[in-house]
């Protein structure tokens, strides 16, 4: 064992001093070196730490796409977050003062303005989501307002303009009224956690 560490301290020796500091070593009796040491075994050998190597293997398939997955989700809830708080904001406006109209045509005036004010505001960003992004954003909307797409649409536009829009968004994937499950979307509920910790780091500083 003493035989086997030796030959370990005289290649680290070798490598990090070079041939050409041994050579000078030899020629010049009174050079002195100096050099952390260890009690081993009850003799004193040289301690020399090497720097940290990492190494990175490939990642198993399954990983790969569970991490694809992941970060496909998260960047979807940062895109459509935003869209959902609004969407609760401007909903729980509208109900508040369609609640004070209770004029029918007063009420369909103003549904058809706030709709005009939408459209000019976001129809062009939300025009560019993706299917995917859009089914995020109705699970968000429900988070927010309890309420699912489906049900907002008949309450503010009937059960007509309802219908028809389930039907356009069967065909593409959707489902209005899908629902925001605790359970069932528990990582969409991990990244908006995140984003409203990152929000309320930067406003408090």
């Amino acid at each position: 064992m003493r035989r086997f560490l030796q030959i370990i301290i005289s290649l680290l020796v070798l490598t990090l001093w070079g041939s050409g500091a041994l050579a000078q070593h030899q020629r010049t009796a009174t050079d002195t070196i100096p050099l952390a040491t260890v009690m081993y075994d009850g003799e004193l050998i040289p301690e020399i730490t090497l720097p940290f190597t990492e190494v990175y293997d490939k990642l198993p398939r399954r990983f790969v796409k569970e991490r694809a997955r992941w970060t496909r989700l998260r960047n979807a809830v940062y895109v459509t977050y935003p869209y959902a708080l609004t969407a609760a904001n401007i909903l729980k406006d509208v109900n508040a003062k369609l609640a004070s109209m209770p004029d029918k045509r007063a009420r369909k005036a103003f549904l058809e303005s706030k709709e005009k004010e939408m459209k000019a505001k976001f129809g062009n960003k939300l025009e560019d989501l993706s299917v995917y992004q859009g089914k995020v954003l109705m699970k968000l909307i429900n988070r927010q307002t309890g309420q699912n797409c489906y049900d907002i649409i008949k309450e503010l536009k009937g059960g007509f303009n309802a219908r028809l829009w389930q039907t356009v968004a069967f065909f593409v994937g959707g489902d209005l009224k899908s629902e925001y499950d605790l359970q069932e979307d528990k990582d969409i509920e991990d990244i908006v956690q995140e984003i409203e910790v990152y929000h309320s780091l930067h406003a408090y500083n």
